[in-house]
């Protein structure tokens, strides 16, 4: 690849990971990034600009994420294979139905979440599982700041939810929201949003693309929610040099076998079962428990335990 070539993809985000698997068989294809995952086709983005793919044969679009990296034939237009991914979020789907493809090589996961009614510690703890499992990092985004007569009340309860969790509250209309998550927006970084409709992720994604790409919903007075606007996943460009992805609003996301996104978010939990007398301990009953010692002398919630409980049933298959 030239210089020039180099430079274009790395503004796509391209990286070290990925050219780590060109090989010799590769020198005649060309790298493209997926920016939108259609019924029955795929567009991706090259350094030439936007362009059709027709995926390989014998393959479905379900297969493909939005972010992903394909290498494809210049002279054809043809997918011929996909790269490893970096990172992939992917939602359970209940039943037998096959995982979801959310978005892959994301680098950093917003979760929004209001400072209103709406705001539930329950649910952004299964966003972050969802991030620690899929290898993002991921940040909690307090919307609707200006909103609260005292938006740090908020940000204190998401920040204790796990150790080191960046935590950033903002008016996401304000000028001043893409400055302070531009941290995570560089030339080159990509980044996700997820969290419950009517949270303010399309205001905020208007934010950091700087115009207003699509329609935002009025919040309903009833309820503090709002009307989902989001209706497809897609790749666009910040204006900070990175690029965001949108998804559309996750109502109910179901926790099924991420055990290490869960151990990494209650971290407190994780470090204390290797002390208990028994090492199957469910931390329910069982004499000698450390986690019920805990709890018994106010050092661990004991509604933190409960909805740990209640996410590694659902991880292993329960209800």
């Amino acid at each position: 690849m030239t210089a020039a070539r180099d430079a274009a993809l790395a503004r796509l985000g391209w990286s070290g990971f990925f050219a780590d698997q060109l090989t010799t068989d590769d020198e005649a294809l060309a790298p493209a990034r997926i920016d939108a995952v259609h019924r029955g086709r795929l567009s991706a983005l090259t350094p030439k600009g936007q362009i059709r793919l027709e995926p390989p044969v014998n393959t479905s679009t379900a297969e493909f994420a939005v972010g992903d990296w394909v290498l494809i034939d210049p002279a054809t237009g043809l997918c011929d294979r996909l790269l490893e991914r970096k990172t992939l979020l992917q939602r359970p789907s209940e039943g037998r139905r096959p995982l979801q493809l959310v978005a892959a090589n994301v680098d950093t996961l917003f979760i929004a979440a209001s400072c209103n009614a709406d705001f539930n510690p329950a649910r952004l703890e299964r966003y972050l599982s969802f991030a620690n499992d899929a290898g993002t990092d991921p940040v909690i985004v307090l919307t609707k700041a200006d909103t609260a007569d005292d938006p740090e009340r908020f940000a204190r309860e998401a920040a204790a939810l796990q150790r080191d969790l960046a935590v950033v509250t903002v008016n996401a209309r304000a000028a001043d929201a893409a400055e302070a998550l531009a941290p995570w927006c560089g030339p080159g970084a990509t980044v996700a949003l997820v969290g419950s409709s009517g949270v303010g992720k399309s205001t905020l994604v208007n934010t950091l693309i700087g115009e207003d790409w699509q329609a935002t919903g009025a919040i309903r007075a009833s309820d503090a929610r709002g009307r989902h606007t989001t209706t497809a996943r897609s790749l666009h460009p910040m204006a900070g040099g990175g690029w965001v992805i949108d998804t559309p609003g996750i109502r109910s996301l179901h926790i099924k076998d991420m055990a290490e996104g869960i151990d990494l978010l209650f971290a407190e939990i994780t470090e204390l079962a290797p002390l208990c007398k028994f090492r199957d301990c469910s931390h329910t009953h069982e004499p000698g428990c450390a986690v019920l010692k805990a709890v018994a002398n106010g050092t661990l919630d004991p509604e933190r335990l409960k909805r740990w409980q209640k996410l590694q049933s659902e991880s292993r298959g329960g209800r």
